[in-house]
């Protein structure tokens, strides 16, 4: 089959497209899903470079996301009742096993997120929507409960999670948005997905001043951020009495250690490091979530903008995705 290989960590160049990998075969629990789509998410990188271990050995397939159909079942998952399926049962996925940067994966239905995709929904938006789309749920819903009328900011909020958080505070929460981006291209799209403010850092470098100005002095009430070290200092600035700072990401690297007293003083700020599977740990916490979240995209409240790469160019995508040249979710198309 066609996969993508990674011997060693390092750089993009260090991914290799090869047509000669063998299939996945399957053990105890498990489904082959012959995948149509997978997604690129940043976390992908860090596996890539190292920064993140991963307990699989070399060579080994990145990717934790993607949606196609079942093609092959194990036995014993006829008896694993929410959790069984079927050849020909079309999916979306999430794994921290890895494996989706190929054209068939091996998927451990007890250990992955596997949801049947509802006929009105495609591969394409099941794998661009899965990971992104319950984080965004997620993060709205509990990391900070966001009501209407309260003010968000969000960091990068023209990429794959951005963009959803900036549509789902504005159009289901009804909150009022400033979304933060890098390029005049990012802050229409930002825009257009219903954020009441957009600044530019190309053009607006002191995005913590902008910020303040826009509130009137107030402050957010709420900061969504998947950058980490390079804004943390700037969210704690314009934070207003008793925010919340959800960090999510390290896209700048880790935030450094910091004197905890700074969430103090005069504001009592809360600080949040979540993680999407802490939150959909059950499955009933995951069929909550992946209903709500195929309901808005059936109503047109979250809308993903894909950027498709063939998969042997799975080395451009992710030199787009941490250049921050990319928007939206980026894709790769399986042959």
């Amino acid at each position: 089959m066609s996969g993508v290989i990674l011997e060693e960590f390092g750089d993009a160049s260090k991914l290799q497209w090869r047509t000669d990998v063998p299939i996945p075969t399957l053990s105890e629990g498990g489904i082959l899903v012959r995948n149509d789509y997978a997604g690129v998410n940043f976390l992908d990188t860090h596996f890539r470079d190292g920064r993140y271990k991963t307990p699989l050995p070399f060579p080994l397939i990145l990717g934790g996301e993607a949606a196609g159909t079942v093609v092959a079942v194990h036995p014993s998952v006829a008896a694993m009742g929410d959790l069984s399926f079927k050849p020909g049962d079309r999916v979306a996925y999430m794994s921290m096993g890895g494996g989706a940067y190929a054209q068939y994966a091996a998927v451990s239905v007890a250990a992955a997120v596997v949801l049947r995709l509802p006929d009105d929904i495609s591969s394409a938006v099941g794998a661009a929507i899965l990971a992104q789309g319950l984080t965004a749920l997620a993060l709205m819903r509990e990391s900070h409960q966001v009501r209407a009328g309260q003010w968000v900011l969000v960091h990068t909020a023209a990429g794959g999670t951005g963009s959803l958080l900036v549509q789902m505070c504005a159009a289901v929460a009804g909150a009022r948005v400033i979304g933060v981006v890098s390029t005049a291209g990012k802050a229409e799209a930002a825009r257009q997905h219903g954020a009441e403010f957009v600044i530019d850092t190309s053009a607006e470098p002191d995005w913590v001043k902008r910020v303040v100005e826009i509130t009137g002095g107030y402050g957010v009430d709420a900061v969504f951020d998947a950058v980490g070290k390079t804004t943390f200092d700037g969210n704690l600035e314009v934070a207003a009495r008793r925010g919340t700072l959800v960090c999510f990401g390290n896209a700048s690297g880790p935030v450094p250690p910091f004197d905890i007293m700074r969430l103090g003083g005069e504001k009592n700020l809360k600080l949040c490091r979540p993680t999407l599977f802490a939150y959909i740990a059950t499955q009933q916490e995951v069929s909550k979530y992946a209903a709500e979240l195929f309901q808005l995209v059936r109503s047109g409240k979250a809308k993903v903008d894909t950027h498709v790469y063939e998969l042997k160019d799975v080395a451009r995508a992710h030199e787009d995705i941490e250049s921050r040249r990319s928007q939206g979710k980026l894709l790769l198309k399986m042959p």
